[in-house]
């Protein structure tokens, strides 16, 4: 069944979660995976509120308590998307030979440029969620945005986006959500953005968040399309990671 298929391809690839493999991988069940990001990452989300509520209860200084929700969703990824944010980060600053970017994002190590990526997302990402977590319904409020930045997957998995490979994890997923699944997972992505904007006592900032990431997502995507020829995996664990850091910094001003 596509959708079975679909929903264990998601959860596999997206958390930490173990289920068993998809009965078949192609692209309709690619594409249908990426369109259920957002709900599929809800078990990273329910880890980022457990970690909130514990921080509550014995009195974490609330950047202690970002770092410990940024330490969590690292380990509820398997670090996968901060990764592909290192390689991207490489790839593009490492030549103008498309085919040499897209080797050193292959093969090298983490290089100056995925470093100082990482080190400032993660700085950007914590100093959301320290000013989030010091409100009152925090711990749901961080788990729905949480969920709301995976809906970056299906925006850069949309149809029309090219693979800038052949093979690897990108090369069945980027270009695979149809139109309809994309913009089904936005209106999901809305919608979560909103009650969390009421949790934390305004919609607007989260809103206005959610178009800025989508936007910082696309402009990811035109730049790699236009320096490697497509889009990768490690380009997609970058959106995620980009598009988490907008929405908490957005909903900080709340």
């Amino acid at each position: 069944m596509i959708l079975r298929d679909a929903w264990l391809l998601a959860t596999g690839t997206l958390t930490a979660v173990r289920v068993p493999p998809p009965g078949r991988v192609d692209r309709s069940v690619a594409g249908l995976a990426m369109a259920l990001a957002p709900v599929a990452s809800l078990p990273l989300g329910v880890a980022a509120a457990l970690v909130v509520l514990l921080g509550e209860v014995v009195g974490l200084p609330p950047l202690a308590t970002a770092y410990v929700v940024l330490l969590a969703l690292a380990l509820g990824t398997r670090a996968f998307h901060w990764d592909g944010l290192a390689d991207t980060a490489d790839g593009l600053t490492a030549s103008y030979s498309p085919e040499r970017s897209l080797e050193v994002m292959r093969t090298g190590p983490v290089g100056p440029a995925g470093v100082v990526a990482v080190v400032i997302v993660t700085g950007l990402q914590a100093a959301g969620l320290t000013a989030v977590v010091r409100h009152d319904h925090a711990w749901w409020a961080v788990a729905l945005l949480v969920s709301a930045s995976r809906v970056a997957l299906p925006v850069a998995c949309v149809r029309g986006v090219p693979a800038a490979r052949t093979d690897g994890l990108g090369a069945t997923h980027v270009g695979a959500v149809p139109v309809v699944g994309a913009a089904a997972s936005l209106l999901l992505a809305v919608v979560a953005v909103t009650v969390a904007g009421h949790a934390l006592g305004s919609a607007w900032p989260p809103l206005v968040g959610l178009l800025l990431a989508v936007a910082a997502v696309v402009v990811l995507l035109l730049r790699c399309v236009r320096r490697l020829g497509g889009v990768t995996g490690d380009v997609l664990g970058a959106a995620v990671e980009i598009s988490l850091a907008v929405l908490l910094l957005a909903a900080a001003t709340v």
